[in-house]
């Protein structure tokens, strides 16, 4: 066995290219409590903002303009954070969870268990910034 194989072995991977029934399990139970806590929060947000006054002089209008673009950008966030979310968890029911969308290869585990929506491996990601680096000049 080589060395490289024994130590996916050790984290969590097992030899066929597949992450291990644990890892995948410990990662769906992150995401169904990311999801609860995303939701819990923009349900939070939303009756908070409801409850700003939205009438007054110039002053307390711009107050309230910008509470509300601070909301509308929180709930953008919130939304973009429950959409990897779902997406992570179709991945997980189509059997592509934890493969690299950039390499096509593994995952590391230690990196799934972190950021269990993520679609790039650490390889990957950094194949994904080099080229819009490149592209953004």
């Amino acid at each position: 066995m080589q060395l490289k194989q024994l130590l996916n072995l050790q984290k969590g991977v097992v030899m066929q290219g597949h992450i291990s029934n644990q890892i995948i399990q410990e990662c769906r139970k992150k995401l169904v409590l990311s999801k609860q806590e995303l939701l819990n929060r923009f349900r939070t947000a939303q009756r908070e903002f409801t409850h700003v006054e939205k009438s007054g002089d110039e002053a307390d209008q711009s107050v309230a303009h910008i509470a509300e673009h601070s909301f509308l950008v929180n709930q953008e966030r919130i939304r973009t954070q429950l959409l990897e979310i779902e997406m992570a968890l179709a991945r997980m029911e189509q059997g592509t969870f934890g493969i690299c969308e950039e390499t096509e290869e593994i995952i590391e585990a230690e990196r799934l268990l972190a950021i269990p929506w993520t679609r790039l491996s650490i390889e990957g990601a950094e194949l994904r910034e080099a080229v819009s680096r490149k592209y953004a000049r």
